[in-house]
């Protein structure tokens, strides 16, 4: 029997304190009432990078279980993080009997975050650009990691960030939170079960973005850091379509920041496929781009031949489609689950059968796996190879033509030109 294992606060803090020297180590001592029954010794100190808009919801559910505690928020908009301090302090104060709080800290600065050995664990919720940085910073400062996906920028920063994981013991699990849905692990048992045969063909709805455009220079907001927005990327005049994060589009819709769709639904139904076709530590083969040689939708191919296209029409506007020798799985949120045949969705699996890990609550099961030292559903090396696909899908894209992959070796095929995109330049000082 495996054996689980949970790093205690004194241990903790004696570690990171030794791993850090000179670190300061900031107070921690708090009203047990701010945190109900979790006993101090079980909970988990958290700092949260990028207050924006997807950090909303993972910051409410943080404050909403009394097993964790928010010491740090981080943002390089002081408007945000000194927001979302008010936030952290405002929900703890409704909790104490004196009705006040003001144990959270705003950082502009992820490397301050990362630094204190106080902390345990990070989220970082920023733009792509950012994914690696701030987890390996994280990583190397001793703390467990929940980074959203896509986990990175390019397929070097993967690799890098699979094996420091390795290296230091991490807990990390990346954001991709329909891997802890139930139809879509439903979905994947059938086919890994091969319960509508051969699959051959996987239809994924990704949607579409605004192209890129030349946005005219406007005036930097007072106390936004731009400079550090940008990173490592190159340098643009600060304009808001450009920073902002929204659901059509802002920062995703450039190149400079991630893969675009690919990238975004991309990072999502992709790792799902993924999954299905038990390709965790794999990938495909081949990546052809829409419009070559008359090539009808964006397409990617496994070496068994099975190919994945990107926004095809899927039967009954589902997300996920899987087309088998011997029927099909149509797969979305919200729990929609449909097959052919119909009696498929809602028969049970046999003990024999393959069972995939189950997880019902992603952010929870990371947290599970940092007190039990067990691999979380999405973990780093899933991550990269899932993020992978994005990168290559966008890099044929832009290129206008097919790319070879060999998964093996982790490295483009025959084409020079392509292989550049394997890593991208990073502007100074902003190196890994």
């Amino acid at each position: 029997m495996k054996k689980k294992h949970f790093v205690s606060r004194r241990d903790f803090l004696f570690r990171g304190a030794a791993a850090l020297g000179a670190a300061v180590v900031y107070p921690s001592i708090v009203p047990s009432t701010v945190f109900g029954a979790a006993a101090p010794s079980n909970r988990i100190n958290l700092g949260m990078i990028g207050m924006g808009l997807m950090m909303g919801g993972h910051l409410r559910g943080m404050l909403g279980r009394d097993d964790v505690r928010v010491l740090a928020v981080c943002d390089v908009d002081k408007g945000k993080r000194e927001n979302a301090k008010r936030t952290v302090e405002r929900n703890y104060s409704g909790r104490t009997a004196g009705g006040t709080y003001r144990g959270c800290d705003a950082h502009l600065e992820y490397e301050q975050l990362c630094a204190r050995p106080d902390i345990d664990a990070v989220f970082v919720v920023t733009p792509d650009h950012w994914h690696a940085a701030c987890s390996l910073a994280a990583i190397r400062t001793g703390k467990h990691v929940y980074c959203q996906k896509p986990m990175t920028l390019t397929i070097a920063e993967g690799r890098l960030m699979s094996d420091a994981c390795k290296q230091y013991g991490t807990i990390f699990q990346v954001g991709s939170q329909q891997r802890s849905e139930r139809a879509f692990r439903k979905a994947c048992e059938i086919v890994r079960n091969g319960w509508i045969g051969k699959v051959h063909t996987i239809y994924a709805r990704l949607g579409q973005f605004a192209p890129p455009a030349t946005l005219p220079e406007q005036p930097i907001p007072e106390g936004f850091d731009y400079d550090r927005w940008l990173g490592p990327t190159p340098w643009y005049p600060y304009n808001e379509e450009r920073v902002k994060g929204n659901y059509g589009g802002g920062w995703r819709r450039f190149w400079e920041y991630g893969s675009r769709k690919n990238g975004d639904w991309g990072a999502h139904h992709f790792d799902i496929i993924q999954w299905a076709l038990g390709m965790d530590d794999s990938g495909p083969v081949k990546f052809v781009p829409k419009g070559w040689n008359g090539t009808q939708y964006q397409t990617h191919y496994y070496a068994d031949g099975t190919k994945v296209l990107r926004d095809h029409d899927t039967w009954g506007g589902h997300m996920i489609q899987f087309i088998g020798t011997e029927g099909q799985v149509m797969v979305s949120r919200g729990g929609r689950l449909d097959t052919e045949p119909a009696e498929l969705a809602n028969t049970p699996l046999l003990p024999s059968e393959i069972h995939l890990y189950e997880s019902n609550r992603h952010e929870g099961n990371w947290l599970d796996c940092i007190r039990t030292g067990e691999k979380p559903i999405c973990d780093c090396e899933i991550g990269h190879r899932t993020a992978t696909i994005c990168h290559l899908s966008g890099i044929a894209e832009r290129l206008g033509r097919p790319i070879k992959w060999d998964p093996v070796e982790e490295r483009i095929l025959d084409d020079p030109a392509a292989d550049r995109w394997y890593d991208r330049p990073r502007r100074a000082p902003y190196f890994l």
